[in-house]
């Protein structure tokens, strides 16, 4: 199994301090990280992107580009590039462009977006959400498959006969859809032959096990053999104790998750939902070395998954405490899910 990181690189209020950094600093911290996920022997390395004053990456490409020159080995995706409302050949020639500075590390994680505010910003309206986004990956894997290219579709003008340059080291360069819980995606990225990433923030990871049924079904009717990559992305941190992992997390991602919460009409998270949600059977990795080892090989008893992502920076949390829980997931979990998922 991968394991690996994404971050929305947060500009959010430190609670401990209430101070919020600059999105300079935040950048400068995220390189940081990415190096050191690199250096104790992660796999893989998201950036998602948003267009809110809360977040500091609006183009994940060029933040990963960055990344590419400073890093050797670990693998560099978006997490996720918000196609509805991208051009499908740019997002392909920056990716590509990763792909060359990497080496053959590049990744595009694609999906229609959690938020809205990138719609109206580049002149999309949000009654073609699905539509968007399905013509969008249709282009662009038409792009990813032939140098040159002729389509035509609602939303973008068409291409006659046009070449799209950089080509990748990879081919093909990968794409994966990234899916909340929508039945439909999830077919979709089945027949299309795509590795599909399950965000999975809330309730009992039981329940989305169908969409993983579903993803795989639909693969295998539409005859793609071997079967598409399944990942499951969720939010944890990790400490040396369970107790301190729990104390360090909270303020900083009941602040963010409640700030989100106000917006959408949720209501605010406390600390006991917030413990439920890291015992074994909830949303959140947040623990000790042990408890998210653990909590890692359950969900991989239910849903069989090649890759596992992590977002640890739910909210701001204390730079050297974000870095050690880096360190304690490359030095401690990571082995040791390695060593059991390779002997079952």
């Amino acid at each position: 199994m991968e394991l690996g990181l994404y971050t929305f690189a947060e500009l959010t209020t430190d609670p401990q301090t209430g101070h919020t950094i600059t999105a300079e600093e935040r950048l400068r911290r995220l390189l940081e990280e990415v190096e050191l996920a690199e250096r104790v022997g992660l796999e893989v390395f998201g950036i998602g992107e948003h267009h809110r004053s809360d977040y500091a990456v609006s183009t994940p490409a060029v933040a990963l580009a960055a990344a590419a020159a400073r890093t050797k080995t670990i693998r560099l995706t978006s997490a996720v590039t918000v196609l509805s409302s991208e051009d499908p050949v740019r997002v392909f020639q920056d990716f590509a462009t990763i792909d060359l500075i990497s080496h053959g590390r590049a990744e595009i994680m694609v999906g229609r977006g959690s938020f809205t505010e990138s719609f109206p910003l580049f002149g999309q309206d949000l009654k073609d959400y699905d539509e968007l986004f399905a013509e969008k990956l249709e282009l662009l894997l038409q792009v990813r498959a032939s140098l040159r290219v002729t389509w035509s579709g609602r939303h973008r003008p068409p291409l006659r006969d046009q070449p799209v340059y950089p080509r990748p080291v990879q081919d093909p360069l990968p794409v994966w859809v990234a899916v909340g819980g929508n039945p439909e995606s999830a077919v979709r990225a089945g027949v299309l032959g795509l590795p599909m990433a399950i965000a999975i923030i809330g309730g009992m990871p039981e329940r989305f096990a169908g969409l993983a049924q579903l993803h795989q079904e639909a693969a295998r009717r539409a005859g793609h053999e071997p079967l598409p990559a399944l990942s499951i992305n969720s939010h944890g941190f990790i400490a040396d104790t369970a107790e301190e992992a729990a104390d360090v997390a909270f303020p900083a991602f009941s602040e963010q998750m409640n700030k989100i919460g106000r917006e959408r009409g949720w209501g605010p998270m406390s600390r006991r939902d917030f413990d439920a949600s890291a015992t074994l059977r909830g949303a959140n990795f947040v623990g000790g070395p042990d408890e998210v080892t653990q909590k890692i090989l359950f969900q991989h008893r239910i849903f069989g998954h090649q890759r596992f992502l992590m977002q640890m920076s739910v909210g701001t949390v204390p730079h050297d405490k974000l870095l050690r829980s880096i360190e304690l997931f490359g030095t401690k979990v990571a082995p040791a899910v390695r060593r059991e998922v390779a002997a079952s």
